[in-house]
C-alpha cells in the first residue's frame, strides 16, 4: 500500500465534523421516533440508513491512516475516537430497533427524556468534534457531556426502579422497557467515552 508524505490535516478534521453531524442527526430522528411511536413517519431503515453512514465515514478515517504517514495527531487516538464516535451511532439504531422488535404500542416519559439527554449529549459532541483543529473551545462541550451523563444516568435509575413499583406492570413489560431503558442509557453513555477519548487527545495536543 502506497503512503503520501503529504500532510491532509484537513480531510481528518472533515471527517470527525461530518461523524459528529452524523451521530446527532441519528439523535435526532430516534428522539422523533420515539416521541411521536408509533405514529410516526420515522422508520428503523432511515435510523438504519444513518448508522450505515457512520460505519462509512469511520472506514474512511481507517483509509487514510492506512494511506497517509502524516495525521494531524497520534494515530492510535484517530483510530480510537473514530471507533468510539462509530460506537454512539450503533448504539442509537440498537436503542430504535428495540421499538419494533418488541412491538412497543406507546413510549414511556422516561424513554422521552433519554432521548431528550441523548439529542443533548451528541449535539455536544457534535460540537466538540467539529473544534478538532486548534482544539479551542472543547472543553466546554466535554463538559456538557458528562453533565448528560449524569442525568442519563439518574433517568435509568428512576425508571427501572419505577418499572418494580407499579404493580400493574406486567412481567413482559417489565423486561422490555429495562431493555429499552437500558439501551438509550448505552447510547448516552457512548457520548461519554467518546468525551473521554476526546479529552485525552485535547489534553495531549493542546
Amino acid at each position: 500500500m502506497r503512503l503520501t508524505l503529504v500532510p491532509q490535516t484537513k480531510e481528518f478534521y472533515g471527517l470527525f465534523a461530518e461523524a459528529g453531524d452524523n451521530a446527532l442527526e441519528a439523535a435526532k430522528l430516534v428522539e422523533h421516533r420515539f416521541r411521536e411511536h408509533p405514529d410516526t413517519a420515522i422508520r428503523q431503515a432511515q435510523v438504519k440508513t444513518l448508522e450505515h453512514e457512520g460505519d462509512r465515514l469511520t472506514a474512511e478515517i481507517f483509509r487514510l491512516l492506512n494511506t497517509h504517514y502524516v495525521t494531524p495527531f497520534d494515530r492510535e487516538d484517530i483510530y480510537g475516537l473514530a471507533g468510539a464516535v462509530d460506537t454512539v451511532v450503533d448504539q442509537i439504531e440498537a436503542a430504535s430497533e428495540l421499538l419494533d422488535l418488541y412491538r412497543i404500542e406507546a413510549p414511556m416519559e422516561q424513554s422521552l427524556a433519554q432521548c431528550r439527554v441523548l439529542v443533548e449529549a451528541t449535539g455536544a459532541l457534535a460540537h466538540a468534534l467539529s473544534r478538532l483543529r486548534g482544539f479551542r473551545g472543547i472543553d466546554a462541550h466535554l463538559a456538557a457531556i458528562k453533565r448528560c451523563e449524569d442525568e442519563g444516568d439518574r433517568i435509568v435509575r428512576d425508571a427501572i426502579a419505577a418499572l418494580f413499583e407499579d404493580e400493574d406492570v406486567s412481567p413482559r413489560a417489565i423486561i422490555r422497557w429495562k431493555d429499552i431503558f437500558e439501551a438509550l442509557e448505552q447510547a448516552i453513555d457512548a457520548c461519554d467515552t467518546a468525551a473521554h477519548v476526546l479529552g485525552n487527545i485535547v489534553v495531549k495536543n493542546a
